[in-house]
């Protein structure tokens, strides 16, 4: 990812469509107090990998059409369509029904038909071996997917009680292929081994955890009225890509189809730092300026701005970011040569930068990644990886001929996998939950790409433009020009490391 290029038109993406989707906390009566339902999701899936989540899914035009079918008389269209996903989503993931306010097991061959199709549970519903019961399923908020994501949804976060612990069955997991585990625990320890980077638990049940964390106590472990006050709060919940790591999505003018830079706002509870403020524009400095408030009005303090490079899409109206401050600027020494402000402290590779906070304090250790722009950061800790521009959550990353680097960003994206960092936090695009995954496919890209440029001049092609076609042969979606760049670094990394010229006519084997 990368500013535009100067000269080249790309048209801006349109916003992505939101779908509907819902999930379920699921809680119980356990002998220390309430507990909560989370299942690890497989390895194999295109989102959250490997993550501890509640049972739930996407809301398919089949839930649709059996809510008009089955709750004809609810005039919450939508709120229909949740439920029967939801009970579907129960039967196929969980082995479960709702029934008589309690869970109870699916009839194996009722599920095994639900397995094979969406439309499989209406048909077992009027057959009367699926029961259509939802009674005690109750809202407690929704979140709509900001726009840094490739696929958006509209989740409804929903609720049931199952009552005593004893009384709960095993779910059963086989068959589908959502989830590989189960685990019921009291919030307070899902939260203990995300803070710890044990396990992973996507941001917005983070959030509904740290609430129950909360609540609960206040309530003493009742659960209905912990969940009433739950379901009024309305306010904006931060972003947690992980343990004082919050990500603000600040829309900005990058390449697509990204439209959003991920500013941080690294800290916990104490000193925080705000890396890439991105923001140029009336919201997005609002939204940072509410991160800002909200970190005031808990106790703690911002001390300092980072930028991890120097492209306009990474840096921000620094004037109006100071309006909130001010704040000392951190940046590499190239940098600090190209923003518009003065630089209050030079970072170089290895450098700690330390966050002291209400219970511990969080380093961060400073890393210099050349490749996609001279003096780029990357940040690391026990959290996982700040990556800037190294990798992408969505779209590509581009290294711009004119300043980048092919054989630096390959050697950094080496050694960034060497560290193994325990997640990814992009700059563009959602968190990246496994590490060793992404840079595998980044490093195997860019050679074979590498490799397919040489191959093209060494047979006799020697025209920048039919050089890139070649080596673009399985993208025939890539943008024309910013093919043509990228091949143009490829080409100058070979001609750097001796292995081929440009002279007048083209390029061409030493």
């Amino acid at each position: 990812m990368s500013e535009v290029p100067s000269g080249l038109e790309v048209a801006m993406p349109e916003p992505r469509p939101v779908r509907p989707s819902s999930s379920l906390m699921l809680t119980r009566d356990g002998v220390e107090g309430v507990e909560v339902l989370l299942c690890r999701r497989v390895d194999e899936l295109p989102a959250f990998a490997g993550y501890w989540s509640f049972p739930g899914g996407g809301v398919s035009r089949v839930d649709i059409s059996s809510a008009e079918t089955l709750l004809g008389g609810m005039t919450d269209r939508d709120l229909a369509a949740n439920l029967i996903g939801m009970m579907r989503e129960l039967v196929e993931e969980l082995g479960w029904v709702i029934e008589d306010g309690s869970i109870g097991n699916a009839d194996s061959e009722a599920r095994k038909n639900v397995l094979a199709s969406k439309g499989g549970w209406l048909a077992e519903v009027e057959s009367g071996r699926l029961p259509c019961d939802y009674a005690g399923l109750t809202t407690i908020g929704r979140r709509i997917t900001p726009n840094f994501a490739p696929i958006r949804f509209d989740n409804r976060f929903l609720h049931f009680h199952a009552g005593s612990g004893e009384d709960v069955p095993e779910p059963n997991l086989g068959g589908q292929t959502e989830f590989d585990s189960h685990r019921w625990a009291r919030p307070s320890q899902f939260l203990d081994e995300w803070r710890e980077n044990t396990i992973k638990i996507p941001p917005p049940i983070i959030t509904v955890l740290l609430e129950l964390e909360e609540l609960l106590p206040k309530y003493r472990q009742e659960i209905s009225l912990t969940v009433k006050e739950l379901s009024a709060r309305g306010e904006e919940k931060p972003i947690l890509f992980a343990h004082g790591v919050e990500c603000i999505p600040v829309p900005t003018h990058t390449l697509p189809p990204a439209s959003t830079t991920n500013t941080y706002l690294l800290g916990i509870g104490g000193d925080h730092i705000i890396v890439d403020a991105a923001a140029r524009t009336a919201e997005g400095l609002a939204m940072i300026s509410r991160a800002v408030e909200r970190i005031k009005n808990s106790g703690g303090r911002v001390i300092g701005l980072l930028f991890t490079h120097r492209h306009l899409d990474h840096v921000g109206d620094i004037a109006e970011l100071q309006k909130l401050g001010p704040f000392p600027v951190l940046a590499s020494a190239e940098t600090a040569e190209a923003i518009p402000c003065e630089v209050k402290t030079i970072l170089a590779d290895g450098d700690i930068i330390s966050l002291p906070g209400t219970d511990a304090t969080q380093e961060w250790r400073v890393l210099i990644t050349p490749g996609h722009c001279p003096g780029h950061i990357c940040l690391i800790n026990d959290s996982g990886l700040v990556a800037g521009d190294m990798v992408a959550g969505i779209g590509t990353i581009l290294i711009p001929p004119e300043e980048g680097n092919m054989e630096q960003y390959l050697e950094q994206l080496v050694r960034l996998a060497e560290m193994q960092p325990h997640l990814i936090f992009p700059s563009h695009g959602v968190v990246l939950p496994l590490p060793e995954k992404t840079f595998k496919h980044y490093i195997e890209h860019r050679r074979k790409r590498h490799q397919l440029v040489l191959e093209a001049v060494v047979s006799g092609t020697i025209e920048l433009s039919e050089i890139s076609q070649i080596a673009y042969f399985d993208s025939p979606e890539a943008h024309p020009g910013l093919a043509r760049q990228q091949t143009l670094s490829h080409l100058l990394s070979h001609a750097r490391t001796g292995a081929l010229e440009q002279r007048g006519d083209g390029w061409h084997t030493r």
